[in-house]
């Protein structure tokens, strides 16, 4: 994996991002541990493999904090911003990447738990370590952003429709954002290649990965995106606070 933020850059700044003891959590908490940043590791139920990479973040001579956390308990999320802020004192990135929904055995409104209140959740509880200058970083997909112009595949919509539901009460925070002087971007990528979302999909709805692949011409695959997700965190914030990824030919307008 290249170098995709500048090194140093980030030096002195701490960046958490949820669900990150894997896939593109993982590889967007390792571009920013590379750019000097100090992280925070955030899993629910996977805590070998935050310590692992850790222990493999660390090497590059930066801090990395493994926090447990269920997003969807507040008392849960309220004690992770308070071992961050007993670590770090502030947190200058936050993205929120940890979602589902397609999980087997949750109750019926878990997709909107997740994907929408505890999203909002999060955000709030972190506000008061969020100062000038930071960032906050909302993931989404294709799929969901454009739901309601642009239908999805039956499996996939319950998700769909409770990651727009996130994304439009998270966007209702911007002006108290922008107060702060905190950053807010929206980054939308189509199908990714190697997620457990798209391992999903695939099993529920046989030949949907290929059938998009073909369609948009290339699916980004987990390191790709995720390197979009890090420059997300330090790019302007773009003017409709949205940052599409991969091809959105096939996608009406909002």
């Amino acid at each position: 994996m290249s170098q995709i933020l500048p090194s140093g850059s980030l030096s002195g700044k701490t960046a958490l991002v949820t669900g990150s003891s894997r896939g593109i959590g993982a590889d967007t908490v390792r571009y920013f541990a590379e750019a000097g940043a100090n992280v925070v590791i955030n899993f629910r139920n996977k805590a070998p493999r935050a310590e692992k990479l850790a222990t493999e973040l660390r090497g590059l001579g930066v801090e990395a904090l493994v926090v447990g956390a269920d997003l969807t308990d507040p008392e849960s999320v309220q004690a992770m911003f308070d071992e961050v802020q007993r670590a770090f004192g502030s947190l200058d990135i936050l993205v929120l990447n940890a979602s589902g929904g397609m999980e087997s055995g949750m109750a019926a409104d878990y997709a909107l738990q997740l994907n929408r209140d505890a999203q909002v959740n999060v955000l709030e509880t972190a506000l008061p370590l969020l100062g000038d200058g930071s960032r906050v970083v909302f993931v989404t997909s294709h799929q969901a952003h454009f739901i309601r112009t642009t239908p999805t595949m039956p499996e996939y919509e319950p998700v769909a429709l409770s990651k727009r539901a996130g994304e439009d009460a998270l966007r209702e925070r911007i002006p108290t954002l922008e107060g702060k002087g905190v950053g807010f971007t929206v980054v939308s990528g189509d199908m990714i290649e190697g997620t457990i979302t798209a391992t999903l999909l695939e099993r529920a709805n046989p030949g949907a990965i290929s059938a998009r692949r073909e369609d948009a011409g290339k699916l980004y695959n987990v390191s790709e995106f995720a390197a979009e997700v890090a420059r997300a965190a330090v790019d302007p914030v773009p003017g409709d606070n949205t940052r599409l990824v991969g091809d959105t030919t096939s996608f009406a307008g909002e």
